[in-house]
């Protein structure tokens, strides 16, 4: 009889053991609420992919921009 693996992965938010399995619907996160925060962090940029190149505007950020705000 062929007994089939259970493998389990870390939440990305919290940490917690998961199955990786179709009974863990928000897999690879424990629950909705770690899939919310995580969705939260790549939205406020927290999370970001790699670029091979910087570009002009990543040089910039809304820090250096505020000493120009309002001065036309």
């Amino acid at each position: 009889m062929n007994k089939e693996t259970i493998q389990f992965v870390k939440c990305p938010t919290c940490q917690k053991d998961v199955e990786w399995s179709d009974k863990s619907i928000y897999r690879p996160f424990c629950s909705k609420r770690c899939q919310l925060i995580d969705l939260g962090e790549w939205a406020n940029e927290e999370h970001r992919i790699a670029d091979k190149e910087i570009s002009e505007q990543d040089r910039w950020s809304e820090n250096d921009l505020s000493d120009y705000v309002g001065k036309h």
